[in-house]
C-alpha cells in the first residue's frame, strides 16, 4: 500500500513496536467518517500491517457541538453505525466513546494499550484545540492525515490566500501528484472487531435540540452517499449552465455527504473526471465543478487553517474591515431580531423563502446563501451582529454547518473575504452588493417563493 508521504504530517515520532499482540494501531476518526477512499484509515491499516498489530478505530461523540440539533446528530450517527458493519466485516475493531475527546480519549488509548495513534485533519479551532490536548496527555506516536483535501492543506499552501486565484495556480500543480486512485482497504489479519455498539444508549448521552429534526430526502451513510455522486455523474451536463438558477435540480447535492465524511471529495473528482473523459460535452460541467469541488472548497480550507479569528469580525480582510467601520453608522432600513430572522418573518419574500428552503430541507441553494447572508448584513445593527446571526442560523439548519465552507461564504458575504472592493454604498460600504432585482435576472423569484412559503 503506497501512500504519498506528503499527505501526512508526524506530530510525535512512532514509538518502538509493542510486543504484546492485543495492542492496536488507533485510528481517531473525526472528519472523515467513511471505510473507503480514507487515506487516514489506509495508512493507519499500513502501520498497523508493519507492526502485525491490531487496527481498531475510535470516534469520540461530544453530547454538544456548536449549534448543531438533532438534525445533525441523526445524520452523524446513523453513518457511523452503517461504518461499525463495514469495519466488522473487515475484522477492524470500532468503539464510539461518549465526551469531550480530551477527556476520554487518552484514557481510552491507555486502556486499550494503543501503541500508535492516527487521526485525520479538520482546521477548525475546537478540533484542533482537541487534537493538541491529546497529544499532550499521551506519548504515543501521532500522524495527523489529510484526508478530505485533494491537495493536502499543508502542502497547497502554508499562508492564507488572496482569493481563488492565488490558490488555484497552486492546486492544478499538484494535481497530477495527489489526484490518484485510492487503494482499497484491506480485510486486517490481526486482531478481532470489538462488542456490538449501543446505539440508543449513545443517544441517550446527546444534549442538543430536538426540535429541529431530520430531513427526508436526505439519506446519511457511505452508500447513500455514493449512489448521490453516481446520480449526479448522471445529469452532470446542466451543472455548467444551471448551477446558479435554484429552482433547476443541476447542483450536485453532494455537501451534506461531504461534510459528515461519508464521500472523499476525491472520489467525486475521480468520477466526474471519468465521465468528461468518456463524453466531451460534459468537458464544460466538469471543469465547473471541480473549480468548486477542488479549489473553491479547499480555499475554505485554507481560510480556516490560516486564520483562528475565521469567525469574527477580525478575520475579514483589512480593507473590509475599515469600509465596514466607517459605515457602523448608517441608517438601516430594517433592524430584525434573531427570532424574526430564524421564522422567516421579514418584509422581503425571497429571503423567508431562501430561510424556509434552508429550515424545511436542511440545505439552501448556493447562490442564494449569498443572497440570504448579504441581506443579513443589511439589516442588523453591526456586521458583528450580523456574523454571529448567519453562523447561529447556518450552522442549526444547515446538515452542512459547521464547516469551513459555511464559515468562508458567510465571511464572502459579509466581510468581503476573497473578493475586492465594489462601488460604495450605504451599510455595505465596499463589500460587494446584491438585491433581488439581480435574483430576478437570474431565475424565476416568484416560482421560487412558492416552493418555500413561509405559512
Amino acid at each position: 500500500m503506497t501512500i504519498n508521504p506528503n499527505r501526512i504530517r508526524t506530530l510525535r515520532g512512532a514509538q518502538p513496536a509493542s510486543e504484546k499482540p492485543t495492542s492496536p494501531v488507533v485510528f481517531w476518526m473525526q472528519r472523515d467518517r467513511r471505510v473507503h477512499d480514507n487515506w487516514a484509515l489506509l495508512h493507519a491499516q499500513h502501520e498497523a500491517m508493519e507492526r502485525r498489530a491490531p487496527l481498531h478505530v475510535v470516534f469520540c461523540l461530544v453530547p454538544s457541538f456548536l449549534e448543531a440539533t438533532i438534525r445533525q446528530y441523526d445524520a452523524l450517527l446513523r453513518g457511523l453505525q452503517e461504518l461499525e458493519s463495514e469495519l466488522a466485516a473487515l475484522n477492524i475493531g470500532f468503539d464510539v466513546v461518549p465526551g469531550a475527546p480530551p477527556d476520554v480519549l487518552p484514557p481510552w488509548l491507555e486502556s486499550m494499550d494503543a501503541q500508535h495513534l492516527v487521526t485525520d485533519f479538520e482546521p477548525l479551532r475546537p478540533k484542533m484545540q482537541w487534537l493538541d490536548a491529546v497529544v499532550a496527555a499521551t506519548s504515543m506516536g501521532v500522524d495527523v492525515v489529510d484526508a478530505h483535501n485533494v491537495v493536502p492543506v499543508w502542502v497547497a499552501s502554508q499562508k492564507r490566500e488572496f482569493g481563488a486565484y492565488t490558490l488555484r495556480q497552486k492546486i492544478h500543480r499538484l494535481l497530477p501528484t495527489f489526484l490518484e486512485e485510492f487503494p482499497s482497504i484491506r480485510r486486517h489479519p490481526f486482531g478481532t472487531p470489538s462488542a456490538a455498539t449501543n446505539w440508543p444508549a449513545l443517544r441517550r448521552t446527546l444534549r442538543v435540540n430536538t426540535s429541529i429534526g431530520p430531513v427526508a430526502w436526505f439519506v446519511p451513510g457511505e452508500r447513500a452517499g455514493r449512489a448521490a455522486l453516481e446520480d449526479f455523474v448522471r445529469r452532470l451536463g446542466p451543472y455548467g449552465d444551471g448551477r446558479n438558477d435554484p429552482n433547476q435540480t443541476a447542483q450536485s447535492g453532494l455537501s451534506p455527504w461531504f461534510h459528515f465524511g461519508q464521500l472523499a471529495p476525491q472520489r467525486a473528482a475521480l468520477a466526474v473526471r471519468k465521465a468528461a473523459a468518456e463524453d466531451a460535452s460534459l468537458a464544460p460541467s466538469a471543469e465547473a465543478f471541480l473549480e468548486e469541488l477542488i479549489v473553491r472548497r479547499e480555499l475554505a480550507d485554507n481560510f480556516t487553517y490560516t486564520t483562528d479569528a475565521y469567525d469574527t469580525f477580525d478575520g475579514f480582510p483589512a480593507w473590509a474591515q475599515q469600509t465596514l467601520n466607517e459605515h457602523r453608522s448608517d441608517k438601516r432600513d430594517y433592524l430584525y431580531t434573531t427570532e424574526q430572522w430564524e421564522q422567516a418573518r421579514t418584509h422581503d419574500a425571497l429571503w423567508n423563502a431562501a430561510q424556509m428552503e434552508m429550515v424545511t430541507t436542511g440545505k439552501m441553494h448556493g447562490y442564494m446563501r449569498m443572497y440570504w447572508a448579504k441581506k443579513i448584513l443589511e439589516w442588523s445593527a453591526t456586521p458583528e451582529e450580523a456574523l454571529q446571526t448567519a453562523i447561529f442560523l447556518n450552522d442549526r439548519y444547515e446538515l452542512d454547518g459547521r464547516d469551513p465552507n459555511g464559515y468562508c461564504g458567510i465571511a464572502w458575504s459579509i466581510g468581503g473575504l476573497h473578493d475586492r472592493a465594489w462601488f460604495e454604498r450605504p451599510v455595505y460600504g465596499k463589500i460587494r452588493y446584491m438585491n433581488s432585482n439581480g435574483a430576478a435576472k437570474k431565475f424565476n423569484v416568484p416560482h421560487y417563493i412558492a416552493r418555500f412559503p413561509t405559512d
